[in-house]
């Protein structure tokens, strides 16, 4: 199936604010300029996310503006056993509040309340901060810490911009990097995660879009070393349209091999009973094997959402850009599928 690759600078939106320039690029090359958003602001959607990780365990940090709803979440899992605790934050008709820049290479993204607050922060050279201080934190407990992420060397990304069937204005402009190295410190009442340099990875999950009516998405990505070599990637598909970018593509120290089509085989009678993952060009096969789940859900008004996260570890094999064979074991990620309805 043939995919634009865009290679050079593009605005997602025309000046009447029609979105334009599908495709996906190894670089965030599209422009998205908000002044040019003529749409009600309930439909705009914007989130942040980074999931970080050791041998021992996970966190998950989000802020996400839904316009009639919004949030700050984050999860602590322990990858040993089946414990986890998460502290989510609700914020009623945040309608841009949370100040969410257009660009994932600068700005921050702030969430403060009297009770805590959480930052991210871009810098240069594409490094990221992750800064929480969060009072109540579970069961009477805190959480605060710093993390910085740092890339490799010229890494690629991968960003796509997808437009929905029917869905007038409606778009999804979204980029994925799992391969940053993490350090530094989170400390979860009296228990410290310490995060260290090439034994702590981190992948950065940004979405800007235009929602449709309804939706439904299903994603994964995991990050890790294998064979020597830092492995990672990102897949996914929802009822925007792919057939000019898909968001598939697996990254060998920093450089995107793209993927066509993946399809997720879940079996939906339990879902902590391994998954099968395959792709049309029968370039990918792997095997997730879950560790614990997740359930959340949101609504107010006519907005109403619920998301199914699974963490765990992948297996498989894939074939590359040039035609080589890369087998892995026990990467680190995660699995989620989300429902939106507005």
């Amino acid at each position: 199936m043939p995919q634009n690759e865009i290679c050079s600078p593009q605005s997602i939106l025309d000046e009447k604010g029609q979105p334009h320039n599908f495709g996906w690029s190894k670089h965030p090359d599209f422009i998205y300029d908000t002044s040019l958003l003529y749409v009600p602001r309930h439909r705009i959607t914007e989130s942040d996310r980074y999931i970080v990780h050791t041998p021992t365990h996970m966190v998950i940090f989000e802020i996400r503006d839904d316009g009639w709803l919004g949030h700050m979440g984050i999860s602590v899992i322990s990858l040993r056993d089946k414990k986890r605790s998460t502290q989510i934050y609700s914020t009623v008709i945040p309608m841009g509040s949370y100040q969410m820049p257009p660009s994932s290479v600068s700005g921050s993204s702030r969430w403060r309340r009297k009770n805590g607050f959480l930052n991210f922060i871009c810098m240069e050279e594409g490094v990221k901060i992750i800064k929480a201080d969060i009072q109540k934190f579970g069961r009477h407990r805190s959480l605060r810490g710093a993390l910085i992420l740092t890339p490799q060397a010229g890494p690629q990304s991968l960003v796509t911009n997808q437009p929905w069937r029917g869905g007038k204005k409606a778009f999804r402009y979204s980029q994925c990097s799992p391969w940053f190295f993490t350090e530094g410190l989170i400390q979860v009442g009296s228990t410290e995660i310490i995060f260290t340099r090439g034994n702590a990875w981190g992948i950065f999950d940004w979405n800007r879009c235009v929602r449709p009516k309804a939706d439904i998405r299903y994603w994964a990505a995991a990050c890790g070393h294998s064979g020597g070599r830092l492995l990672s990637f990102c897949i996914g598909y929802s009822g925007a349209d792919s057939s000019q970018g898909t968001e598939n593509g697996f990254f060998i120290d920093g450089t995107l091999h793209k993927l066509e089509q993946v399809t997720f085989h879940i079996p939906m009678s339990n879902w902590l009973s391994p998954w099968r993952f395959t792709s049309n060009d029968n370039r990918l096969e792997m095997t997730f094997y879950p560790h614990q789940e997740r359930i959340d859900r949101g609504g107010l008004f006519f907005h109403n959402s619920a998301r199914r996260q699974v963490c765990g570890f992948f297996s498989g094999k894939v074939q590359l850009d040039d035609n080589s064979i890369i087998e892995f074991q026990h990467l680190t990620g995660l699995t989620e599928r989300s429902k939106t309805q507005f």
